[in-house]
């Protein structure tokens, strides 16, 4: 299977100026190499056949003949081989001349779209020799001895999906030809350029293609020229890029000497289900799409089986790279937003939350903290409580002490061992039986600790449950399940682990430090089996459900893309290779599933909380599921897996 993914290359190819016998022979070269590596479309610069510098050159018959003739040759050369390429010539009709992109497939030119936007200002000045396609009124062109669709209205179907083509200014205009085209059904467009390099140029091009492919919902291939172009009044940098949806999935060496191919993969799949969901895309925007595109199928079947080299996160909920800090503080100052807005509204007079020494309450209780340093409220009002139970350690009570003390909140203790005894034995259960009574009691009986200390003190219940443990139900319904807020409702645990994690690194103060580093430590529980004769954590988490990382992986994938079970898994084999078996991952995915269909009554009355990323599950915003849907077409697709 190949997952919807569609293999595609940006090439800059060796070059002589006029030459086009020799352009073409390095272009069929390139050819070549990106079939080999799978390749279903590859594109090439602007004018690539004659180059784009060929100046009052275009004005001679020999050039524009030269160059029909080369690529009548390329075509001869290429019939056999299963891929579909573009590449751009000058062509001549009758008494105008064009600056086009030929579609080429199996020997065959199945479309010439003409460059519609002409550059004529500083050093471009394209009018000079060419016709714009707004211009020029025909739908079809004879080239290379056949007779072929032209013109700006083509969309072309090949190996699965739906692209259309774009020349270089087109992308810089104020309304891109692309965009008709996407509204049109375009899923991927191909861009010819020959975009010359300034200083701070290229960050501005870049710009413009991830914007573009967000807006598009599409991918969006650029191939620009490069070396061999003629230097005497500027450079070309041999710029490949390959955006999907506005991220950056591969980028050539710039200033290059050399021929190069930049290939990754597209998720066209992931691209549709975006459109569909997207309701602005496809139904206000298409309404200003009213003229019908033609479109030309190409004989180019998608390939059976893809190997991805495209970048897959194993944590696609963490914030990665040069944005890291500024990405933890807006999740900081969202959280923090929310809560002081609903503390102000509520007119509360105290916040409580339960602190276990874990990270859920952790960050719950760090934005507390932010939230009343934020109000011009005393953090004493926050009441921190620690509720030791059967399964409490001492490191875990430790940390949740230390941490209330350094953040200077009041602190109140409360232990739940003789409530829960009493309750074991008002409904006669034996508290030596460790089963699901024994731990949902103590869950329970901790909540109606908070509440009641939030009557006390006119105040409200700050939840610390986050979105991994809502997408498993790893929750005690109507016990840690429920809060008056739930600032970490929209976090997902790896998430929680990273922000807190940040958080240690800019404490000032060394103790702080250390107390938030040693909770990032501590094995994930919930505390509510006996400790080990060592005193130390003896229900892990992650040893009952499985690994969080890969819980949120699934969660991340099946929510906010759509995937189903089978891709689900084609892509975490992918991303924790060497970390995780095929057996591991597929044991876990069947738990995900399984789980996440059981649980969702427990999330069709959730609490009020902030949304801080694209995946939620708030019943009354991001996810609206029956509480008694089937699981079974995902289950069946998970466990008929191969491993």
């Amino acid at each position: 299977m190949n997952y919807g993914f569609i293999k595609t290359a940006a090439a800059t190819s060796a070059l002589k100026v006029a030459d086009c016998a020799y352009n073409v022979q390095e272009i069929e070269k390139l050819i070549h190499q990106a079939h080999k590596e799978g390749v279903r479309l590859v594109v090439f610069p602007e004018l690539c056949i004659t180059g784009y510098t060929c100046g009052d050159l275009f004005g001679q018959p020999l050039l524009l003949q030269s160059a029909e003739e080369a690529l009548a040759n390329l075509l001869k050369r290429t019939q056999a081989l299963d891929i579909l390429f573009v590449v751009g010539l000058p062509v001549a009709v009758n008494n105008v001349l064009l600056n086009a992109a030929a579609v080429c497939c199996r020997g065959r030119i199945w479309g010439v779209v003409p460059k519609t936007c002409l550059p004529n200002y500083q050093e471009f000045y394209e009018k000079r020799w060419f016709v714009s396609a707004s211009d020029w009124g025909a739908d079809s062109v004879e080239l290379c001895g056949q007779h072929v669709p032209a013109g700006t209205d083509l969309l072309f179907k090949a190996a699965g999906c739906v692209f259309g083509v774009e020349i270089c200014e087109d992308l810089w205009s104020a309304i891109p030809p692309s965009s008709q085209a996407a509204l049109q059904g375009a899923e991927i467009i191909l861009n010819l350029s020959a975009s010359n390099e300034l200083a701070g140029k290229n960050r501005y091009v870049r710009s413009l293609v991830a914007q573009q492919s967000a807006r598009c919902l599409c991918g969006y291939v650029y191939a620009s020229c490069g070396f061999g172009e003629s230097t005497t009044d500027v450079v070309f940098g041999s710029n490949g890029l390959i955006y999907e949806n506005g991220a950056l999935l591969a980028s050539s060496k710039r200033f290059e000497v050399t021929p190069q191919l930049t290939i990754s993969e597209i998720d066209v799949e992931r691209l549709r289900r975006e459109r569909r969901q997207n309701t602005t895309f496809s139904g206000d925007s298409a309404l200003a799409s009213q003229t019908p595109f033609r479109l030309v199928e190409c004989p180019l079947d998608a390939a059976k089986k893809v190997n991805l080299t495209r970048p897959v996160d194993s944590a696609p909920f963490i914030p990665q790279g040069a944005a890291l800090d500024e990405n933890c503080e807006e999740i900081f100052s969202i959280q923090t937003l929310g809560l002081a807005r609903r503390l102000a509204h509520t007119g509360a007079r105290s916040a409580v939350i339960g602190i276990s020494g874990g990270l859920d309450s952790t960050l719950a209780l760090l934005v507390c903290v932010r939230a009343f340093d934020k109000l011009g409220l005393p953090r004493t009002q926050i009441i921190g409580v620690t509720m030791p139970g059967f399964g409490t350690t001492g490191r875990t009570y430790k940390n949740a002490v230390d941490l209330m003390k350094a953040l200077k909140i009041s602190i109140r203790e409360v232990s739940i061992k003789d409530a829960c005894l009493q309750h074991f034995k008002d409904i006669s259960h034996n508290p030596s039986v460790h089963d699901v009574t024994y731990e949902n009691a103590q869950a329970r009986e901790r909540t109606q600790i908070l509440m009641d200390i939030a009557n006390q003190t006119g105040g409200m219940v700050i939840g610390t449950g986050d979105l991994s443990e809502l997408s498993l139900g790893w929750a005690t319904y109507n016990g840690d399940h429920m809060s008056m807020y739930g600032v970490n409702a929209s976090v997902p645990k790896t998430l929680v682990k990273h922000l807190v994690l940040w958080e240690a690194q800019q404490q000032a103060k060394a103790s702080v430090r250390k107390t938030l580093q040693d909770i990032v430590d501590t094995p994930i529980s919930p505390e509510l089996l006996p400790a080990d004769k060592q005193g130390k954590i003896a229900q892990k988490t992650e040893d009952l459900v499985g690994p969080y990382e890969l819980h949120d992986f699934f969660l991340y994938y099946f929510i906010r893309h759509g995937f189903g079970p089978a891709k689900i898994f084609f892509l975490a084999c992918y991303a924790f290779k060497g970390v995780y078996t095929a057996v591991v991952i597929k044991k876990w995915l069947v738990v995900f599933f399984k789980r996440f269909f059981a649980q969702q009554y427990k999330r069709s009355c959730l609490p009020d909380g902030p949304k801080v990323g694209a995946v939620s599950l708030s019943p009354r915003g991001d996810w609206r599921m029956p509480s008694d849907a089937s699981a079974q077409a995902w289950l069946d697709e998970a466990e008929g897996l191969r491993v």
